[in-house]
């Protein structure tokens, strides 16, 4: 089952060391890895890189001040578990793998195909880095739309296999899956996270796959180093990494325009996958710049394909579903302290996140207003979504206007919605039946041990004699007790 919490680091530090080992013989995942960390890690890292002799721990000592020494103990912890480093006698040693993949990541030596392959020869169907923000897209979308039931148009057969293998959806038929507690929880993560939930679910398949997890692992960070809108060849790939590019279309991640294409474009959602989590803040802020970018710059190749019937590779359409990744991005969300929320988005993939915990009441060309109830937060509570999911969405989501605020949502919003979970978690209503005011203890002690094998058994006190069952169980428990009573009445009274 899908851990929504697990990041890349978890995933790494639960490597073997030989594996670790294997990963640091690629520069580009040196680089990649070196991105993941903590800053303080950064630091200590640089400091080692060029240094012959090992660093004493008094050293790391020096870099922070007697408040931070949690801080330090967590960068070290991150750095031994990646086996980026190894102590001893209180002196620090960098792992020698990495540290002459890192310096050829940083200097350009040893010139491999690590950071990919650039195409040399002109590509006759070059695409922009609009058209592939759009394309990327898309291709993500569907596959939201497809979670939350907005589109339920097919997609491909690998897709499905990882949405099931990941439990995001379930269903005895790939084709009439729904969406589960864990995947209405993955729709409010930012979109960095989700691909990453979704890669590494990818990984775990790779056995079955018969890929070679290192090959895995290199090729994405690859991605992430690669530079937008620029084409690269994919002669240079393994059978795995060849492999892995046809499936990495269908998420949005790359662009092929055919797959017997000897070339290959990064999308953003790639070239972005080993940045700072606060760059990217949510399901759209990635896509915000360059689309903004690239209209200004290419204008007229905008204004051309608008008038066209038909959009084509290296122009951008100007429609609303262009518009999900840029105005969404800058925040679309305003909520009054009397819990009423407007929404001014048109996209229906974000109308169908917000009815998740929205009591949604009206809707408008460009926008959609509705009230954050008890009834609709603990509807979201039920399927999983936690109180600090929602609070960390709206956030992320809030309108400009909002986002000047500090903080930027209204207190008696934010503490009503954790109070509502702490609600939750305290008080659970249940519909049932008390049993109650048996003949005496034997009596209760036999049904209740029958109500407990049939898993209905909601609550229970053998002291007072009582139990609770659902509403479900209880037609079975009343028949067991009537048939105990028939029988009892034909056990004929005992002579002495």
């Amino acid at each position: 089952m899908l851990e929504l919490n697990s990041s890349v680091n978890d995933y790494l530090e639960r490597l073997p060391e030989a594996v670790l080992t294997r990963l640091f013989q690629s520069p580009a995942t040196c680089l990649a890895i070196f991105r993941l960390l903590p800053k303080l890690a950064k630091t200590i890292v640089l400091s080692m890189l060029y240094r012959d002799e090992p660093l004493p721990v008094e050293f790391v000592d020096t870099l922070v001040n007697n408040q931070s020494q949690r801080i330090q103990g967590e960068a070290l912890k991150k750095l031994k578990g990646l086996h980026v480093v190894k102590e001893r006698h209180q002196m620090l040693t960098l792992n020698p793998t990495l540290r002459q993949n890192f310096k050829n990541a940083l200097t350009g030596s040893n010139g491999t195909s690590s950071f990919g392959v650039p195409c040399e020869t002109e590509d006759r169907h070059k695409v922009d880095i609009a058209f592939l923000d759009q394309r990327a897209q898309q291709k993500w979308e569907a596959i939201l739309h497809y979670m939350v039931g907005t589109d339920t148009s097919g997609l491909p057969e690998g897709v499905l296999l990882l949405l099931k293998h990941s439990g995001l959806m379930d269903g005895t038929e790939l084709e009439n899956m729904k969406i589960t507690n864990v995947g209405f929880q993955f729709l409010l993560q930012d979109i960095n996270a989700q691909i990453w939930t979704l890669l590494l679910q990818y990984l775990s398949m790779s056995d079955k796959l018969h890929m070679d997890h290192v090959d895995v692992l290199n090729f994405i960070f690859m991605l992430g180093s690669l530079e937008l809108g620029r084409d690269y060849s994919s002669a240079s790939l393994s059978a795995t990494q060849t492999q892995m590019l046809e499936d990495l279309r269908e998420y949005g991640i790359v662009y092929q325009r055919k797959s017997s294409s000897r070339r290959f474009y990064p999308t953003r959602l790639a070239t972005t996958l080993t940045s700072d989590a606060s760059a990217i803040r949510s399901a759209s802020k990635s896509m915000e710049v360059a689309i903004s970018a690239a209209s200004g710059e290419s204008r007229s190749s905008v204004t051309s394909a608008s008038s066209s019937s038909t959009s084509r590779p290296g122009t951008a359409d100007t429609d609303s579903s262009l518009t999900t990744f840029s105005s969404v991005s800058s925040g679309f969300i305003i909520i009054e302290t009397n819990f009423r929320l407007y929404a001014y988005t048109n996209s229906p993939l974000q109308i169908a996140v917000l009815n998740l915990f929205v009591h949604l009441k009206s809707r408008f060309a460009n926008m959609v207003a509705g009230n954050i109830t008890r009834e609709s937060v603990r509807s979201a509570f039920m399927n999983g979504i936690k109180a600090d999911q929602i609070i960390q969405y709206l956030t992320v989501h809030a309108h400009p206007q909002m986002a000047k605020n500090e903080p930027v949502l209204p207190p008696t919003i934010v503490d009503q919605i954790k109070l509502w979970q702490i609600e939750m978690d305290r008080i659970r209503a249940t519909e049932g039946y008390l049993f109650t005011n048996f003949s005496d203890f034997n009596e209760y002690n036999t049904i209740v041990n029958y109500a407990n094998q049939l898993g209905v058994v909601v609550w229970q006190n053998a002291k007072m004699s009582k139990f609770f069952v659902t509403k479900e169980g209880n037609s079975q428990v009343i028949e067991f007790v009537n048939r105990r009573m028939q029988q009892q009445r034909n056990i004929p009274p005992s002579t002495s």
